[in-house]
């Protein structure tokens, strides 16, 4: 006879990739969420205040209980996941390397949501490089978790377009979507149905590493597509840096936050970083190679705004040569 039981989950979780995952869980009848466990809240800001996660902003949201767990592996980690008799742990955009003796625990093993159709783009930041290379599908993955960083077998995977104008926090959400509506189905077939994970390919594998902050430090030398790509895969964060004459004084930081790529060729001895055009429909720099039309910006020291409301208080005339942001540069 069938084992109708439902399961006993517990659910690890910091990024906003793990909200609807987290909303899907709560939900689901087949399901007992036994519990939900975040990084612990981090100073942030000037002030330095004590910030919880997304994941554990939404879950106090929710009323839920939300631990923060400083260390999945701690000897008092364990003891709670054997009190709480887990099934199977759910992990998705966590923070913390899980260590054998977790990943032994539960009877149903600890499944990984992963932001990539594995093997491409194991590790910390799928979303980012799957924008930065040009990729035009990507997806998720339902990972048996092991040792290694990303290399466990899988149990299903879903796949999605990503749209021309996809930045980072778009296509997080898209992603996020996808996975919660797959999830309860996928810890089902595997707790009661027998689900078995299939190896990975051993081609097409490549890794996407933690995203540093000077990785938004603009060269103006390179593509105008590929520095579209950077400011899509760097939107909310690192965001893509330039250097422009904002005000009087030394040139100031001014972030790139929405622009296009424009297949056209600069006039000769156009050097690259120069406007070309300024207007109603934004700011034109010749690049490298091809034009980039900047839509909206977050000068120094202000918030989020349309490039034509920049201007209209702080016009970039045409030949005004906007600079590299150096690299290590706050």
């Amino acid at each position: 006879m069938p084992d109708n039981k439902p399961i006993r989950i517990y659910y690890l979780a910091s990024g906003r990739l793990g909200i609807p995952i987290l909303e899907r869980l709560h939900s689901d009848p087949r399901l007992i969420l036994t519990g939900v466990g975040s990084q612990p809240d981090r100073p942030a800001g000037r002030r330095q205040l004590h910030v919880p996660t997304p994941l554990a902003a939404h879950g106090d949201a929710l009323g839920l209980q939300v631990d923060r767990v400083p260390s999945v592996n701690a000897p008092d980690f364990l003891e709670k996941m054997r009190r709480l008799q887990v099934e199977m742990i759910v992990v998705a955009s966590f923070g913390q390397l899980l260590k054998p003796e977790l990943l032994a625990l539960p009877p149903f093993g600890c499944l990984n949501v992963h932001a990539s159709l594995l093997p491409r783009f194991r590790g910390a930041a799928p979303i980012n490089m799957a924008i930065l290379r040009g990729d035009t599908t990507t997806g998720v993955t339902f990972m048996d978790m092991e040792a290694g960083l990303d290399t466990g077998g899988i149990y299903g995977q879903a796949s999605l377009t990503i749209q021309p104008d996809d930045n980072a926090e778009q296509l997080e959400q898209r992603l996020s979507d996808l996975a919660a509506k797959h999830i309860g189905n996928v810890i089902w077939d595997i707790a009661r149905d027998g689900l078995t994970p299939t190896p990975q390919p051993t081609e097409g594998v490549s890794i996407a590493r933690k995203i540093k902050k000077e990785a938004g430090a603009i060269a103006w030398n390179n593509s105008a597509k590929q520095l579209e790509r950077m400011v899509r895969a760097f939107t909310p964060w690192p965001r893509v840096s330039a250097l422009a004459p904002i005000g009087k004084g030394p040139y100031k930081r001014l972030q790139l936050t929405d622009a296009s790529a424009l297949d056209m060729t600069p006039a000769q001895h156009t050097h690259p970083g120069e406007v070309i055009a300024q207007g109603r429909d934004g700011l034109l720099v010749a690049c490298g190679e091809g034009l980039l039309l900047i839509r909206r910006v977050i000068p120094e020291g202000r918030t989020e705004m349309s490039a034509a409301e920049f201007l209209r208080g702080n016009p970039l005339p045409p030949g005004t040569i906007l600079s590299d942001y150096p690299v290590g540069e706050k």
